[in-house]
């Protein structure tokens, strides 16, 4: 009749606590039936039969209340462990009368074997203890009316049905709770991948597909070079053709690496200070394009977790480029400011043409312009405000709280 769950799942630890509480229940009940019992005992021998009897059967629930850790799997695989309580019970019955409050603590069987045994075990005790109060009656030529009789037997086959209704479901609820969790679990694990695809394909558009553009139009210079006349060849632009070509592709290398470690990499390293990666990042498009871009930022170090500055570098890098590929600007301004309740502040402001009226996020991504769809995801994972303006020109500003 025992089942044999596995003891680390919710719902049978529920039951078993549940039954450690029906053995509270019964101590409750013992305590408080006590003094009328021995008042209505006969004195003498009756007292002491009754006495015992409430000594033994409460220092039995006592022990099963305080160690239900350990005997509480016991009476789980034993009923007839159960059933050994059930018949020493009976003589609480017998010395005490089934018209004392004592006999209530006979329903206490039956609830608790629907706990643990579900409705066979229900069925089976309370059965058994329906027949030991109808005995315990006949044999003590107790007289009541029928109802009287059948009144506990009656309580014990209900509260056996409430303990197995009971079981069933907690066994149930467990049941869906596992499902919820393993669903939420998948979820979890496909939105992860999700997040780490957008993630790789934010970095592959701003890093190795941005350079190997730019190793393309070189190389389509370097070949127009290649291809002039004897008279106009010029060995010098080649070479420096041929060194900038060089350098993009060690640079897509780097940046291919780069990734790849950041994929591989488990925690972040050590803080950096974003105010010179900006002017780096400043420094290095102005040479690599020719276009004049400047820098203006704090004089103190602005020092952020290497996770965030990547991102905030990406979303500058992103704007640059967007400057100098699309927008038909000469000049981009780049500054950085920190402001008294710790925000930082970058904008990104180029003197060109802009974005076209009712442009949105939706028609970019559609028409295969994945630049502001990414830098909308790169300040969105570092919890940061990103907005955009069309004013003489295009402005990028990223407002990000410091902590």
């Amino acid at each position: 009749m025992a089942t044999r769950e596995d003891d680390g799942k919710v719902e049978i630890r529920a039951l078993r606590a549940m039954g450690r509480q029906v053995f509270g229940f019964r101590l409750a009940m013992i305590a408080v039936a006590t003094p009328a019992a021995l008042l209505n005992a006969t004195p003498g021998l009756g007292a002491r039969l009754v006495g015992s009897a409430v000594v033994v059967t409460f220092m039995i629930s006592y022990v099963l209340f305080r160690d239900w850790q350990r005997f509480g799997p016991l009476l789980l695989r034993h009923p007839t462990l159960l059933a050994a309580d059930t018949l020493f019970g009976s003589f609480l019955l017998i010395s005490a009368g089934p018209d004392t409050t004592l006999a209530y603590v006979s329903v206490c069987t039956p609830l608790l074997a629907g706990l643990l045994y579900s409705w066979r075990g229900a069925a089976v005790f309370a059965s058994l203890q329906s027949l030991i109060l109808l005995l315990v009656q006949a044999t003590l030529k107790h007289h009541a009316s029928v109802a009287e009789s059948l009144l506990l037997p009656g309580l014990c086959v209900i509260t056996g049905a409430m303990g197995s209704t009971l079981r069933t479901l907690m066994l149930r609820f467990g049941t869906a709770t596992e499902a919820l969790t393993e669903t939420r679990a998948r979820l979890a694990a496909t939105e992860a991948v999700s997040a780490e695809r957008a993630r790789l394909a934010r970095e592959m558009h701003d890093s190795v597909t941005k350079t190997l553009y730019g190793v393309a139009l070189i190389a389509d210079g370097l070949a127009e070079s290649a291809a002039a006349s004897p008279d106009r060849l010029d060995p010098t632009l080649i070479r420096q053709q041929a060194e900038l070509v060089a350098n993009a592709a060690r640079r897509a290398a780097a940046e291919s690496r780069d990734i790849l470690k950041d994929l591989r990499a488990g925690t972040d390293g050590e803080a950096s200070d974003v105010r010179s990666e900006l002017e780096s990042l400043t420094r290095d498009f102005t040479a690599r394009t020719a276009m004049t871009a400047t820098y203006e930022g704090p004089d103190t170090p602005v020092p952020l977790p290497p996770a965030t500055t990547r991102q905030l570098l990406g979303i500058a890098a992103e704007a640059l480029e967007n400057a100098h590929r699309h927008a038909r600007a000469t000049r981009v301004d780049v500054r950085a400011e920190t402001t008294p309740d710790r925000r930082l502040i970058v904008t990104i402001h180029d003197d060109g043409r802009g974005l076209p009226p009712d442009t949105t996020v939706e028609d970019l991504y559609h028409t295969g312009h994945f630049g502001l769809l990414g830098m909308t995801e790169r300040a969105a994972s570092m919890g940061a405000r990103l907005r955009l303006t069309a004013d003489k020109g295009t402005e990028v500003r990223v407002e990000l709280t410091l902590t």
